[in-house]
């Protein structure tokens, strides 16, 4: 795991090449109006595929990794994964026929199962249930935009496949300048999703911002990003905090909003995304190994950058790196 390093300012690297890649497909795409999605913050003009057709990146099955696979599994025949359902594009989200989950979680997902030589099976749920379906055994993995910490390594098993970093989003007449740590936002009004890394880094800024005599944070809560869209345009927010493949996306495609300010998704220190399994069950190994496999074959980052990801890339999958600390 490489050493944590600082959070990066506004305008980050990552941020401007997820905007750069997105130009582009902006400019490449045949009909801009072509597939209108339905799911929240897609919009008209959009770059990307939204229809239930995805044509995604395929990779050949390799026995060898193939036979990793736990047995229960492997007699299933089938990957059941799921996706978090309130998820905006490019994650993971609905297609314009409001039910087939699409996007580059998705897209990963694919890869794996075809390298363990499995069926595919998506499914969306909440994103507070994500957890407890992978506990049940619902789902074999959930790969949903998950964050690697310590509390979770409780009870889950990760493979990582994706740099994890955040941003703050702004109406473009905000006013609100950079946005680059804990003094930036005293006083302001931030949405952010229950139960993230990123309110977590939120409530640690709101308790620093405290101590030092600071204006307190006003917490909004939104599950959907059709809510807090409506809540930035309307003025009842000043800020929200999300996933940057997902802020960079509605920037450039809404034309409404703008990025004001890039953190690493544990706030001072890396934070990692990952698939997630149960424990000790065995699954993790050929999770880590089929992302491996795919990382190297170039079928990933293939994956990655049809989305707009490519900043997020990774060269390599761990199992259970540090993950970020217990609150």
């Amino acid at each position: 795991m490489p050493t944590p390093t600082p959070a990066p300012s506004t305008r980050a690297p990552a941020v401007l090449a997820a905007l750069a890649a997105l130009s582009l497909a902006l400019s490449a795409c045949a009909d801009p109006g072509e597939g209108a999605a339905a799911a929240d913050g897609a919009g008209e003009g959009s770059p990307f595929n939204l229809t239930p057709d995805q044509d995604r990146v395929r990779a050949e099955a390799v026995p060898e990794i193939a036979a990793l696979v736990p047995d229960g599994i492997r007699a299933s025949g089938e990957l059941n994964v799921g996706h978090s359902s309130g998820g905006a594009p490019p994650l993971a989200f609905y297609a314009d026929d409001d039910e087939t989950v699409i996007g580059v979680e998705t897209d990963v997902a694919q890869l794996v199962a075809d390298v363990l030589d499995l069926e595919y099976v998506p499914e969306a749920t909440g994103w507070e249930n994500l957890f407890l379906s992978v506990e049940s055994g619902r789902f074999d993995a959930a790969l949903s935009n998950v964050t690697v910490t310590e509390e979770r390594k409780d009870l889950y098993d990760f493979a990582t496949y994706r740099v994890d970093t955040v941003s703050f989003e702004s109406s473009v007449d905000s006013g609100i300048g950079e946005v680059a740590g804990p003094e930036d936002v005293a006083g302001l009004s931030v949405a952010v999703s229950s139960g993230t890394n990123q309110e977590e880094i939120l409530l640690r800024w709101d308790e620093q911002n405290r101590e030092a005599g600071l204006e307190p944070l006003d917490l909004q809560y939104y599950e959907n990003s059709s809510d807090y869209y409506l809540a930035l345009r309307s003025g009842r927010i000043d800020l929200y905090l999300g996933p940057t493949p997902s802020a960079a996306y509605h920037v450039e495609v809404a034309e409404e909003t703008e990025i004001v300010g890039t953190v690493s998704g544990g706030g001072e220190i890396r934070a990692e995304i990952a698939a997630m399994t149960l424990k000790d069950n065995g699954l993790v190994a050929a999770l880590e190994a089929a992302l491996d496999h795919v990382i190297e074959g170039g079928e990933y980052q293939e994956a990655l950058e049809r989305w707009a990801v490519g900043g997020e890339a990774v060269t390599e999958s761990e199992t259970n790196p540090p993950g970020l600390p217990r609150s």
